[in-house]
């Protein structure tokens, strides 16, 4: 359980665009503890990590809300952040504790929120260079990290910062790598015990990715792992010999990935190769792009790999939050890692070994017709006929959820055909190379909320959406699904038979973002981002 930490009054003060001072209450005892974070969601009024807990399984314990009462569920207050980027919006997951959110948004601006009202405590805004190129991505940030009474975030600029919790100032801050060659970052910060963990962005420029750990007390770095390799290390052979193509090669790692504490590893999805679509230049499969990687918390070693598109040509990043569990398969207890891929086959992989269990299309995918008892793809079309899926894939970054006791995982999947033309790119840092164009028949596309049987693959049931969705996922283990769709219809489902129960038209479209849950004040809260807001929702108070 974690203790109350905040005694005496909160202060809100009127907000500029600088660092604010302190505005909440000190306490004698304080801080988020390792042991609060394994703890993950048992303690009904937090939310401190990126999915709820380590498993990445965004799965509330809470039951308040429930099929039987979400239809009045309503809106008790909306938070604006007054920052449009690129139609993208706000893909954060709030952390909570002890009645604050702490949340970050696009440009580099964070906040603490009253989590009774949406009302500020302070605000804090970074200033980057004019130069900036935001590497591949819009400029957004989807969350913090948090131990102690600090934050940690990334920047738009590839740095790590350490915040205090209760005023919003640095403590520290560290250069992840140079922007002006294409590096960012954008990910919410996974915090295990001792050590920070943060990827990076840039695929689309000539960068190397990497996963990188860092000492939350001095910022110093603990290690790094490239997910290109270096000359003569494992996994080069699968590159050409040619140090150049190798150091810009790509594998991106700008989603938070899991942890397990009992293996102690943690699971990390890994991006595409540069140049996307032209592969003429990098033959082989280019290890460890489109891959997951099993990494050693205390030494940041390779304990195995599963590479999902060999020879990505498609843009298909693996950059997904990996969902863990323990199931019963076969009448043997398997730890599991989950995925459900870009590439639009959903992957059951023993977290242990990397074995794969099960690989099953979840969208209709043309370019292979299964995977092979190798673990590999057999491929039928390369892209240049028409393909499914799109660039943007069967699915993307949007969390998706897994509720243990149904053993079902819900994820937002897209059916969009597209057709890949390669062209070889100029080389320049600081400027794209995705190598080509892509022709996307947007007309025939749409989105769906899918429920997938982990232990088989098959489908189990789906709710259309009217176009391709970016939204993500939250089950609750009351029953209920929470989804979202580009209209801007936020939306509580049936688990079990995928029944629509409730929807809110937020205003706004639903993008990478998905919901997250908390109890305050005897009362469970769900909040969902959507365009330029956080709305919070709850079911009517009781009158006296």
């Amino acid at each position: 359980m974690i203790l109350k930490r905040f005694l005496g009054t909160l202060i809100l003060v009127i907000l500029t665009t600088e660092i604010q001072h302190p505005v909440l209450a000190q306490s004698a005892e304080s801080g988020v503890t390792y042991e609060d974070l394994l703890n993950g969601l048992s303690e009904p009024s937090s939310w401190l990590t990126y999915s709820g807990d380590y498993t990445g399984q965004r799965h509330s314990p809470l039951t308040m809300i429930t099929p039987e009462n979400v239809q009045d569920l309503v809106p008790i207050w909306t938070f604006q952040t007054g920052t449009m980027t690129r139609g993208r919006g706000f893909e954060t997951t709030p952390l909570v504790l002890d009645g604050v959110l702490y949340v970050t948004g696009s440009n580099n601006l964070a906040w603490a929120l009253d989590a009774r009202t949406g009302r500020p405590f302070w605000q804090y805004r970074r200033n980057l260079p004019d130069d900036l190129t935001y590497g591949s991505s819009a400029p957004v940030n989807r969350g913090f990290g948090i131990l102690g009474d600090r934050l940690f975030m990334v920047t738009l600029d590839a740095h790590l910062l350490a915040l205090d919790r209760k005023t919003g100032s640095v403590l520290w801050d560290i250069e992840l790598a140079d922007y002006r060659i294409g590096y960012a970052a954008t990910l919410a910060p996974l915090v295990i015990d001792d050590k920070v963990i943060v990827g990076i962005s840039g695929g689309e420029y000539p960068t190397r990715g990497f996963i990188d750990a860092y000492d939350p007390r001095s910022g110093d770095r603990i290690w790094r792992f490239y997910t290109v390799p270096s000359p003569g290390e494992f996994g080069s052979e699968t590159w050409p010999d040619d140090p150049e193509v190798m150091a810009r090669g790509g594998g991106g790692t700008w989603m938070t990935g899991s942890f397990d504490p009992e293996l102690n590893l943690i699971y990390w999805g890994t991006g595409n190769p540069n140049p996307d679509y032209y592969g003429e230049k990098r033959e082989g499969d280019n290890l460890f792009t489109n891959s997951i990687v099993a990494i050693e918390a205390n030494t940041g070693i390779l304990r195995w790999h599963y590479q999902f598109t060999p020879h990505d040509l498609h843009d298909w990043d693996s950059n997904h939050v990996p969902v863990l569990a323990d199931l019963v398969l076969d009448g043997e207890l398997r730890k599991v890692v989950m995925v459900a891929n870009r590439n639009g086959f959903f992957y059951m992989l023993d977290r242990v070994t990397g074995e794969l269990l099960v690989g099953k299309p979840f969208t209709d995918t043309t370019w292979a017709r299964e995977i092979g008892s190798d673990g590999r793809p057999i491929v039928l079309n390369d892209g240049s006929k028409g393909c499914l899926p799109d660039p943007w894939g069967g699915t993307n970054f949007m969390p998706p959820s897994f509720n243990p006791d149904l053993g079902i995982l819900f994820v937002t999947a897209r059916e969009v055909c597209a057709t890949f033309v390669p062209q070889e790119p100029e080389i320049i840092p600081g400027r794209t190379s995705f190598g080509g164009v892509v022709w996307i028949d947007r007309d025939q596309g749409y989105g769906a909320l899918r429920a997938i049987d982990v232990r088989t693959g098959e489908r189990q049931w789906e709710f259309r959406y009217p176009s391709a969705t970016m939204a993500g996922v939250m089950t609750t283990a009351s029953g209920l699904v929470f989804a979202g769709d580009h209209e801007g219809n936020f939306m509580a489902f049936e688990a079990s038979t995928g029944r629509n129960l409730w929807h809110y038209q937020t205003g706004s479209r639903i993008w990478g973002a998905a919901a997250m849950t908390h109890v305050l004040d005897g009362r469970q809260h769900v909040l969902i981002p959507s365009g330029t807001t956080l709305v919070a929702f709850a079911l009517p108070a009781k009158q006296p």
